[in-house]
């Protein structure tokens, strides 16, 4: 969430930053309300101090010796009691605004960090690196060509039990998938990430918290009777382990590796990605997830992308790093490095991570501060896939295919699996 401050003293910033993101807003009638509210709150803050001193005052003159029921102690009660009344409208009109006020900001994204390329569109995207040499040859099979071959999933069958959009892993499928996430989590573990595994269904507060809500409701699914929804990205349950707490600075930074199933309408893609894992309703991915001083977050977000693509190179998968541009990034983000895997049988580079630091823009929405000495700030946060699962399976099974109809695995990932190779059954 945006800075109220900045909102009350200098709106321009905010529209002139949300302007790189292709978004043009005026922000004068919220301006009016922050600045209402802030005159507000130190009315009422000036009337407590008041109402403070008449009780002291009123305490000190009974210890003196005056009458509790004395002219001169009840008229400080009555003044004192005047004073409630006003604190208590005060209060009201205070909250009213202060309602107004977080609702818009809510729906309002992050100013792009001053590094974030400008943009209109992916196309503006740069190019950082790449690394590995793509596979390019004629004649290969994409990976659900190589799935329905060797029986790795089935979809018939989980339109059956679900809906089109969702699969069912068979046989060396599931324990490609289950290997994976074992891979992934250890490889994490050791360089110092905590496992955690977080509930799949969260609050309306851990989605508000992380910025899915209130703008992404439609593409998240909810429980009808319940404050429930099912998790996006294990993005959402990790921000809310440290919800309004604050996070001693020498502790900081906190790193966790987070397995999840994710869950997502994907609203608007419909007729793309048809077949095969890249787009999921239900799909399984390990979630980087740092807590991180203000003043080392830039550093951060370099090392929790390399973390990432230290996922891809020991799988021996090529990929490119892209900077996405203001007008492509999420919108809890200040800056974006996407990781792409190359599919050789689509003969393209497909996403398979985005690595972002958000600034304090979460910790804000979920009172997430640090301490150092008496003073407090709030941290900040980032994250990255490391990675989704289904489209690793994708890009080894591709990158893998043999002449023969089976798929080689990388050294790294064969004790997770138990073989050196998938077979047709």
């Amino acid at each position: 969430m945006l800075d109220q401050r900045l909102v009350r003293e200098n709106p321009d910033v905010i529209a002139t930053e949300l302007g790189r993101r292709g978004k043009a807003v005026d922000l004068t009638r919220l301006q009016v309300i922050a600045q209402q509210q802030r005159k507000l709150e130190e009315e009422r803050s000036g009337l407590q101090a008041e109402g403070n001193r008449i009780g002291k005052e009123v305490g000190q003159k009974i210890k003196g010796g005056a009458d509790p029921k004395g002219e001169e102690v009840a008229e400080l009660r009555q003044q004192g009691n005047a004073i409630k009344q006003k604190v208590a409208v005060l209060e009201e009109e205070e909250k009213h605004l202060s309602t107004q006020l977080k609702e818009q900001l809510l729906t309002y994204p992050n100013l792009p960090s001053p590094d974030c390329p400008d943009g209109k569109d992916e196309s503006d995207n740069v190019e950082l690196r790449r690394w590995g040499n793509p596979r390019q040859e004629e004649g290969l099979e994409e990976h659900w060509q190589i799935a329905e071959r060797l029986h790795l999933f089935d979809t018939e069958r989980s339109v059956r039990i679900a809906q089109s959009r969702f699969v069912t892993l068979i046989g060396q499928g599931a324990r490609l998938e289950r290997g994976l996430i074992n891979f992934m989590l250890d490889l994490h573990t050791s360089k110092g990430y905590r496992e955690v595994l977080p509930p799949v269904l969260v609050n309306s507060a851990s989605l508000t918290g992380s910025g899915q809500l209130p703008k992404f409701a439609d593409d998240c699914f909810r429980c009808s009777e319940d404050d429930l929804w099912l998790t996006p990205t294990a993005e959402v349950p990790v921000t809310s382990l440290h919800r309004d707490e604050i996070i001693p600075a020498d502790q900081l930074p906190l790193r966790y590796a987070a397995y999840s199933p994710c869950f997502r309408r994907e609203a608007g893609s419909y007729g793309r990605d048809t077949r095969g894992l890249i787009r999921l309703h239900q799909f399984n991915k390990v979630e980087l997830y740092w807590f991180a001083h203000p003043d080392h977050s830039e550093d951060a977000h370099a090392q929790i992308t390399a973390d990432a693509e230290a996922v891809l190179q020991a799988l021996e998968l090529p990929y490119r790093v892209l900077d996405l541009c203001t007008a492509d990034i999420g919108f809890s983000a200040q800056r974006t490095y996407d990781l792409e895997v190359w599919l050789p049988g689509a003969a393209a580079y497909r996403e398979i991570s985005s690595c972002s630091v958000c600034g304090d823009f979460q910790a804000r929405r979920s009172a997430i501060r640090t301490k150092e000495g008496k003073a407090s700030k709030l941290v900040h946060t980032l994250n990255g896939s490391g990675l989704a699962v289904g489209r690793t399976m994708a890009a080894l099974l591709e990158t893998g295919q043999q002449p023969d109809g089976s798929v080689l695995l990388p050294k790294a990932l064969m004790p997770y699996v138990g073989c050196d190779r998938l077979q047709p059954e």
